[in-house]
């Protein structure tokens, strides 16, 4: 065979048995959780904004990031709820470039899935403890969705999974809001047919067992660009793009209409200073027609304490490994803005 068993790794309850939520912790989730589905079914007119890092990499620099974020939360909370973005995956199936702190706890180490698991598990646990905000975090795998099922507030599926069948149906059973993005072909119909598809039950094998689900009623888009045959960037999030959205949204009778609109990937190929135009666009494009108002219910930014990117090799604190971010002072310039705009 071609596959290697290395080391059997615990299971999720061993894992929170280990690194166990506080009471303190799990009621600032479930008033966090209840104030997010809020937002996205229109119940509470508060913006949401999922920002961070696009990699979590080190503990120290997410923490200090995320404190303050928690800093300008206190400024902004009448308007803006706050997710901290803690990705601690990283599609990377070429071998090429940083795969997140679950394949490399320790960045340059050797890979090791066990220490990588209790790390981030660990660091979601303490940027609640800290900074008293709950985290978003992408589902790269379904299967570990259970690892960290009782601390994240958040969950996207990212362009390239949002198609999978697997991670659908699992989306389909979270308490928590499931976040879809166009794929990469920028196709809204398959985004459009995996929130379908979150939002309904379904029986499958999970973990080893036969399962079934409820249905997750706020399962929603995120728009983040897509490439075309040329391999050109091109975005999706401007005014019109949102009224066909719209359309095609009241078309299909999904429920609780929401889109999240990330600001960077494809939306801004990657130039990560464009993100500060695109935002107030965005705003504006609210501003300005009921219906866009309704249905974009936040941002999705890539922010650091640094501007920009650097190599895994020669990392700066608090710099991405990845893709390039806003720095601290630019991050906190514009959503005081936004903030002002709403």
């Amino acid at each position: 065979m071609g596959i290697k068993y290395i080391e059997e790794l615990s299971t999720p309850q061993k894992l929170k048995e280990k690194y166990p939520v506080t009471t303190k912790v799990k009621e600032i989730k479930e008033k966090r959780d209840l104030e997010i589905k809020n937002i996205l079914a229109g119940k509470s007119e508060k913006f949401l904004l999922i920002i961070g890092p696009c990699s979590a990499d080190c503990e120290e620099s997410v923490l200090e990031y995320t404190k303050r974020l928690s800093d300008i939360n206190e400024k902004v909370k009448n308007k803006i709820f706050i997710i901290p973005r803690v990705y601690t995956n990283k599609p990377r199936t070429t071998g090429k470039g940083y795969k997140g702190m679950l394949h490399q706890p320790n960045l340059l180490g050797k890979e090791n899935m066990k220490n990588g698991l209790e790390a981030i598990r660990k660091l979601h646990i303490d940027v609640a403890e800290k900074t008293g905000l709950t985290s978003a975090d992408e589902m790269l795998y379904p299967e570990n969705y259970e690892y960290l099922s009782d601390i994240l507030s958040y969950v996207a599926i990212g362009a390239r999974s949002v198609e999978d069948q697997h991670h659908r149906m699992t989306a389909s059973g979270f308490d928590v809001p499931a976040g879809m993005k166009n794929p990469t072909s920028g196709d809204i119909s398959v985004m459009l047919n995996s929130i379908m598809a979150a939002q309904n039950s379904h029986k499958f094998i999970y973990r080893g067992w036969e399962v079934e689900t409820t249905g997750n009623d706020y399962s929603h888009a995120i728009l983040r660009g897509y490439v075309n045959k040329f391999g050109q960037s091109l975005p999706n999030y401007h005014y019109e793009d949102l009224i066909r959205l719209n359309e095609n949204y009241m078309k299909m009778g999904l429920k609780n209409p929401a889109v999240i609109i990330d600001t960077n990937h494809s939306n801004s190929a990657k130039k990560f200073e464009e993100q500060i135009r695109i935002s107030k666009e965005i705003m504006n494009n609210r501003n300005s027609s009921k219906s866009i108002k309704e249905l974009v219910k936040g941002l999705m930014i890539e922010s650091y304490l640094e501007d920009g990117s650097c190599n895994i090799e020669e990392r700066v604190y608090g710099k991405s490994i990845t893709d390039p971010c806003l720095g601290w002072e630019k991050t906190e310039k514009l959503i005081l803005d936004l903030y002002k705009m709403i």
